[in-house]
């Protein structure tokens, strides 16, 4: 009997009826100071053993302080990929159990083995770590029952004596407020939600996330025409006499813990509803001591009242925003994914709220460029699968964004998916310049038009609403923190690719990066792109070692 161990690279997922002899050993690499670097090791009893056997975790390194080493856990998967899809490059696209929250190990450091392939997730916090250089790390596995060690193996890593830059890039992934709310069964932002919030928000930063979503009312996303949202509304309105009051105090403390975490950006809740901008977002006041609801669905988003609520409200949070010394990190929604049949109804809320906005970035998920040719939109935010044409036209600062609709061959972190084809995703950022990167399901917790709360550690597709994963990148723990998944580390992984490629652009020139990203044979497209995993440690091996070179030479 014997418990077989392999280490392997952060861009490998293992299945639990996977074979461990295909899994491509991976047993050194280099990273920068301040990076968090991670990989993988894998893990399952021999043909002879028929039964799951206790095992303790051993870690031995003179880094050993700044590791985290966490279990990956398997979670059931419907919907792996739209029916339509006929893109080859998938690892799955059939219904079963696929890999994706990691939990954290018991204070015993205690896993389960048996003839199922098993992983562990490493991570190495490299920002207090004073030493560059080689580390090794080694790490046993003892059978819990007699206290034998029964395997073995080890990692090498290089930290070179260069700080990873900080991100440049802006990043949100949209934060559901009225999920957590209704997950963890709290009240609107009681004292256990606002806790709730701070912990989502922390691993929400530590994973790059640097733009926040601001529920300055309950946003009017993913909702069905005559529904609403549970209601989670940081500005207090008062109507007093006929006029409103707004009181901001919910607000001042939202931007304030958000600071706190690290959050830099704020974009503010979309201002009308989704796919099309024809009606008001729910919006909720106090009139003679009773919540009622004044706008909604049954509002016409260019009416005459809405609109005056606006000339009053947007004037009273701008003057706000600029008091709290945020107002050039703030942005603004009209509404989500209008399509080009909806341009004329999205230019009417356009005109009728862009005086108000004068010197603030307006920004939309939309994919037609007549919305930015026309002059719809300043700052267009197209899928990565309809951006060529916005590149084609240089259009500046530009963002893009993908969802569970986007088309084949486009990079995405869905379960069903090779993580090489979630962390391309910052080599073609880094080549087009774009500025920003939009995603819409930090903690999305809710099926299709948000008609019920689902439970995602068993239905991690909506109900049938997006492709697995697409909905969410976190899991809600027990004590009210995020378990982060292993696409939302690989995507930050992304990122911090970006920073290393920025470095060594700033020692040799961007044509030099590029002519290590691309030859004959490696073309960089958001469509094109080469599909292995060792295009991707070998290039940031590369970055690496470029970025070496040039600190010792100096």
């Amino acid at each position: 009997m014997g418990l077989i161990v392999k280490p392997i690279s952060s861009l490998e997922k293992c299945f639990l009826d996977d074979d461990i002899n295909l899994k491509t050993e991976y047993k050194k690499a280099s990273c920068l100071k301040d990076e968090l670097f991670r990989f993988g090791i894998c893990y399952c009893m021999d043909e002879r053993c028929h039964t799951g056997i206790p095992i303790i975790l051993g870690v031995e390194s003179d880094i050993k302080e700044h590791l985290t080493v966490k279990r990956v856990e398997h979670v059931p998967v419907k919907l792996a990929a739209h029916g339509w899809n006929e893109d080859p490059n998938y690892l799955r696209k059939k219904a079963g159990l696929y890999p994706d929250p990691l939990i954290p190990l018991n204070s015993y450091n205690r896993i389960q083995a048996s003839q199922n392939l098993e992983s562990l997730y490493v991570e190495v916090d490299t920002k207090d770590i004073e030493k560059s250089g080689i580390h090794k790390i080694e790490f046993t596995f003892t059978n819990a029952y007699d206290n034998k060690i029964i395997a073995k193996t080890e990692f090498e890593l290089e930290i070179i004596d260069c700080s990873l830059p900080e991100q440049e890039l802006i990043y949100t992934q949209w934060f559901y407020c009225d999920c957590l709310m209704d997950y963890y069964r709290t009240e609107a932002f009681d004292k256990r939600h606002w806790e709730i919030i701070e912990k989502f928000l922390k691993t929400a930063v530590k994973n790059g996330i640097n733009m926040i979503l601001t529920p300055i009312f309950t946003p009017p996303l993913d909702t069905f025409v005559g529904g609403e949202r549970t209601t989670t509304q940081l500005v207090d309105i008062n109507i007093i006499n006929g006029e409103y009051n707004f009181d901001f105090s919910k607000l001042e403390r939202w931007i304030d813990l958000c600071i706190k975490t690290g959050v830099k950006y704020f974009e503010m809740a979309h201002l009308f509803t989704q796919w099309g901008a024809e009606h008001a977002p729910k919006i909720v006041a106090n009139i003679n001591e009773e919540e009622r609801k004044i706008f909604g669905w049954e509002t016409d988003a260019c009416g005459q009242e809405y609109i005056g609520f606006l000339k009053t409200f947007i004037p009273k949070l701008l003057e706000f925003l600029e008091n709290k010394g945020i107002a050039d990190r703030c942005m603004f929604h009209l509404s989500d994914e209008p399509e080009l049949e909806q341009l004329p109804s999205y230019k009417a809320v356009r005109d009728a709220v862009a005086p108000l906005l004068e010197g603030y970035p307006i920004m939309d998920a939309l994919s037609n460029y007549e919305f930015y040719s026309e002059g719809a939109v300043g700052c267009p935010v197209p899928s990565t699968g309809s951006i060529e044409k916005f590149i084609e036209n240089n259009v500046p600062d530009l963002w893009t964004y993908y969802c569970g609709a986007g088309g084949d061959k486009i990079s995405n972190r869905f379960p069903s998916m090779p993580s090489y084809r979630n962390r391309i995703l910052g080599i073609q950022l880094y080549k087009y310049n774009i500025k920003g990167f939009l995603h819409w399901g930090y903690n999305y917790f809710n099926d299709r038009f948000s008609y019920s709360l689902i439970n995602p550690f068993l239905v991690t597709d909506g109900d049938y609403f997006a492709p697995a994963g697409d909905a969410f990148s976190v899991y809600p723990a027990p004590d009210g923190s995020a378990y982060e998944s292993l696409r939302i580390l690989v995507f930050h992984d992304a990122l911090q690719d970006i920073s290393a490629l920025r470095l060594c652009e700033k020692f040799f020139g961007k044509e030099y990066v590029m002519n290590l990203i691309e030859d004959k044979e490696n073309i960089i497209t958001f469509k094109e792109y080469p599909q292995n995993a060792e295009y991707i440690l070998n290039l940031r091996e590369k970055i690496n070692q470029s970025i070496k070179s040039a600190i010792e030479t100096n």
